[in-house]
């Protein structure tokens, strides 16, 4: 009992913190710093952080040539990821352009039935459809918050990269390798891609930052979106399951919003309200599956069925 209750306590702290990106990256985009640069920052100074607990644990960085070949790969599609979800935020409000991003599992079940041919039932199609809605109501809201269809554009960009990603870690050695080892690498190879887009534009590797403080949002973002949230989701897989911990990831988005209303002032109306909750029902359904029908089925014996009385 207490094992579970540290696992679901791990596993909302792990999508918490991965909620607080905005919170950190938003003030470095006010000093001046581009995705770019705010980015290599993350990502070179989350590389020892993660280096660091691979090493209290025990774990080890040997990989080999075909794993290292295919971390390449990852490593550039999850800076893509990165990068053009960091590039929606001049767009759109940081809470609905985390919650549109939260549409990932979805993208992985169409990629596997598309792909890999596993059966779509019939919960995954209305679970496509609710986040369709969803997104729609985010989107045609000219009253409140402003949702951009170039930022749109971007987080769904960012969504399918990752969900590419997601796939390719399980259909490939990887799923052999140790988690942080695979996210050491990935971050390792995705740093190359901001160092190129630095140089080639000519942006300093090291911007000058006017106050201490944005130094520590940049140890904000490695610490608690990176290497906390990934620690916290290791020991609630180890503690409760993979998909419990999924299914806990709903919190991401929620905490996303939170930030944005409360942190920078953004409008928060009844349809987006409508919205969001759309999409998290629905990916909440699709990563539980088949698991939940049995709660239904409990929920359907609470009210049985009258007999008419003749």
């Amino acid at each position: 009992m207490k094992n579970s209750i540290k696992g679901y306590a791990l596993g909302i702290i792990a999508a918490a913190s991965y909620g607080t990106n905005p919170l950190f990256a938003i003030p470095l985009y006010g000093a001046g710093l581009t995705p770019d640069s705010v980015l290599f920052l993350r990502y070179l100074v989350a590389l020892p952080v993660v280096a660091a607990m691979i090493l209290l644990r025990g774990r080890g960085f040997r990989v080999t040539r075909r794993e290292l070949l295919t971390l390449v790969v990852l490593g550039l599609l999850v800076a893509v990821s990165s990068l053009t979800l960091f590039m929606s935020y001049n767009y759109m409000d940081v809470g609905i352009a985390s919650t549109i991003l939260f549409v990932y599992p979805i993208m992985v079940a169409v990629i596997m039935a598309a792909v890999y041919k596993e059966k779509a039932g019939w919960m995954t199609i209305v679970c496509i459809a609710l986040a369709t809605v969803g997104i729609g109501l985010l989107m045609g809201n000219p009253d409140g918050g402003f949702v951009s269809i170039t930022g749109t554009i971007l987080v769904v960009a960012s969504a399918l990269t990752y969900a590419v990603y997601i796939v390719a870690v399980n259909k490939t050695s990887l799923a052999k390798v140790a988690t942080l080892t695979v996210t050491f690498y990935v971050l390792l190879f995705g740093l190359s891609l901001f160092l190129v887009r630095l140089l080639a534009s000519g942006q300093p590797l090291f911007p000058t930052l006017p106050d201490w403080k944005l130094w520590g949002c940049v140890a904000g973002l490695a610490i608690f979106p990176t290497a906390l949230s990934f620690g916290c989701t290791n020991g609630a897989i180890q503690s409760i399951g993979s998909t419990p911990t999924a299914i806990l990831g709903a919190f991401e988005p929620v905490t996303a919003v939170i930030i944005g209303v409360f942190a920078f002032g953004e409008v928060l109306t009844p349809r987006i309200i409508c919205g969001l909750v759309m999409i998290i029902v629905a990916v909440i359904l699709v990563i539980a599956g088949p698991g939940i029908a049995t709660p239904l089925t409990h929920v359907r014996k609470m009210f049985p069925r009258l007999r008419r009385r003749r």
